[in-house]
């Protein structure tokens, strides 16, 4: 759940009261990789979803200022747009039991979400990009009431000078478009996976995360259109990248490395490469300073939090403030189901482990190249995206992960100790999707070619069957049932 702030406006001695507070918690980051100050409990998996609230004609409805006043439930947040929210669950071990209590768990909280919501006349939607989005509709009026949004949309602007955001995405349409602040961002919504780990495995881990965003945004796609455009198979991709689009390199805001972005290669030694590149390359955003000592990393968590790397390291804190290390995997889009969910996250959770315990790290046989490559082949063509893997080979992705993949995760949930009934309900929802290709974007595909592509109708259709719960791969492409 993202920090909130004090304050909006900032002066130059902010900047640089701040740029020392950051330093100065990195020098610390760097004594703690050196001297392994990390916690050992690892084997611990979370997630973040964001969600769509919707009025009964499936448009955008910016209330969720009322929505969480009614709710009252702190695990649920605003998202950058009054029309988004943020649902957030405990941590569990991966062992046993646990995707079903994910399931479980995250169920009852959507439940409740969708009772508040009823009480307003309005409905909640797990989608990556609503299809019956405006863009105008993406304006500062329906920004959320939070601080830290007002100041980041500030703090971009004047890095760009004032100059407009261009949105440039070439998918099967063209879409064109300029915007005056980042609410595009406000346009995608994802299901963001956490995974805890040992020191010694982080960047294993870190790694591994890379290396699975090409299958992971494939078999998850979920978002091809934006404003009435068929675009990519994962439209989030480029719409995020494109609508935070400032960088920095030696201080220059405009340098090759992004804000949003794949990242600029792998960890060779450990995360603090990621840390010292954020401290070193990327302009700060927030300089909100706290009386906090250093040990908190308040000010470098905050720094990090306004990079979006597709796989973003965390530094977080145990029960008793022993300090751990975490892997966000953000490519993964929200919805179509829960169920749907749960079994990205299974696929994501059984391959990084079998990835981290296997004996070649997968780093050095797939150049990081490779991978970024492979990754926007998948946003763009999904499952038929042709990759190429270790060993040279090269096939699509649906081959890919029939073949390898698949039993891999398999082996990695064993690995896990995770129950065998669970493995089966989530990797076989997996299984039957890559077989039958259906993944939420072919189903909003097809959907649209049944009604000619009416926004409003293809939503009424996607959320009916969404409350029915049964998995995307079993949906129907009636539009009226």
């Amino acid at each position: 759940m993202g920090q909130e702030i004090g304050e909006t406006r900032f002066t130059h001695a902010d900047f640089a009261a701040f740029g020392e507070r950051l330093q100065q918690e990195t020098d610390l980051l760097e004594a703690w990789f050196r001297d392994g100050n990390f916690s050992a409990r690892d084997r611990m998996g979370g997630y973040e979803l964001e969600a769509w609230l919707t009025g009964a004609d499936f448009r955008p409805a910016p209330l969720n200022e009322r929505f969480l006043q009614q709710l009252d439930n702190p695990m649920v947040v605003p998202e950058l747009a009054r029309f988004n929210i943020e649902l957030n669950d405990h941590p569990q071990h991966l062992w046993g039991s646990a995707l079903s209590r994910f399931e479980a768990s995250l169920g009852a909280t959507w439940r409740q979400c969708s009772r508040s919501a009823g009480a307003l006349h309005a409905q909640l939607m797990m989608i990556g990009i609503l299809p019956t989005l405006h863009a105008q509709e993406l304006c500062l009026a329906n920004m959320s009431n939070v601080k830290r949004y007002r100041a980041l949309n500030e703090q971009v602007l004047r890095l760009r000078k004032g100059e407009p955001i261009h949105l440039d995405i070439h998918g099967h349409e063209h879409l064109k478009m300029a915007s005056e602040s980042v609410m595009l961002e406000a346009a995608t919504t994802s299901f963001q996976l956490h995974l805890k780990v040992r020191q010694a495995l982080a960047v294993r881990a870190y790694n591994a995360s890379i290396v699975l965003s090409a299958p992971l945004v494939a078999v998850a796609a979920n978002s091809p259109f934006l404003f009435g455009h068929d675009l990519w198979s994962e439209t989030r991709i480029p719409l995020f990248e494109q609508s935070v689009p400032v960088g920095g390199l030696a201080g220059a805001s405009h340098g090759p490395l992004r804000r949003v972005t794949f990242g600029s290669g792998y960890a060779r030694d450990s995360l603090l490469e990621c840390f010292r590149e954020n401290a070193v390359h990327y302009p700060v955003l927030l300089p909100i300073r706290t009386r906090e000592g250093p040990e908190q990393m308040a000010h470098l968590r905050l720094h990090n939090g306004t990079i979006w790397r597709w796989n973003r390291p965390l530094i977080g804190f145990d029960y008793d403030g022993l300090p751990h290390l975490r892997i966000e995997q953000r490519v993964v889009p929200s919805g179509p189901t829960i169920v749907d969910m749960i079994a990205n996250a299974a696929l994501y959770f059984g391959l990084m482990q079998a990835l981290m315990e296997q004996n070649d790290p997968p780093e050095q046989v797939l150049p990081f190249a490779t991978a970024r490559d492979n990754f926007y082949a998948a946003a763009q063509h999904g499952l038929a995206a042709q990759v190429s893997w270790s060993g040279g080979r090269r096939g699509s992705l649906q081959a890919l992960l029939q073949e390898q993949l698949l039993p891999l995760a398999r082996h990695g949930l064993q690995q896990l100790e995770i129950d065998p009934v669970d493995i089966e309900r989530y990797l076989g929802v997996i299984e039957a999707r890559v077989r039958s290709a259906q993944t939420g974007t072919a189903w909003l595909r097809a959907a649209a070619a049944r009604c000619a592509g009416d926004p409003a109708t293809i939503a009424a259709a996607y959320f009916r069957r969404q409350q029915a719960g049964r998995p995307v791969h079993e949906w129907d492409t009636r539009i009226t049932d």
